[in-house]
């Protein structure tokens, strides 16, 4: 038997709020099996919160997000989906150095800041 994980161990297991967890359903991120007002996440929804998350982690938006993983049921073999997913990847590595570029200037300016104010 696979396992099953409770609304409530969904969200302690992603640390995610309830609020969260119920977004991403109502944008079809996730399908979980409900059981009258319960709802339960099978292997299935763990790998795509696994994913989601992960998107997340990286800058991604949910709709970028929910797109990928829509082509997964239409694409069996992964083609077109690898395809979208290494130009998404390329495009979101361009977008952080960007910001690591301006991350790194803001940074020098403060630090001299700080040592013009610390001589005075």
């Amino acid at each position: 038997m696979t396992e099953r994980l409770s609304f409530k161990q969904m969200c302690a297991r992603f640390d995610v709020t309830p609020r969260t967890l119920r977004h991403y359903e109502y944008i079809e991120l996730l399908f979980p099996q409900r059981e009258g007002r319960a709802r339960f996440y099978g292997a299935r929804e763990v790998a795509r919160m696994t994913l989601i998350m992960r998107g997340r982690r990286f800058g991604f938006s949910l709709e970028q997000i929910r797109q990928w993983l829509a082509m997964y049921g239409a694409d069996p073999q992964g083609d077109l989906q690898r395809q979208t997913w290494l130009a998404l990847a390329d495009a979101q590595l361009a977008e952080l150095a960007k910001r690591r570029r301006e991350l790194d200037e803001i940074i020098a300016e403060l630090r001299d800041l700080r040592d013009v104010t610390a001589r005075v």
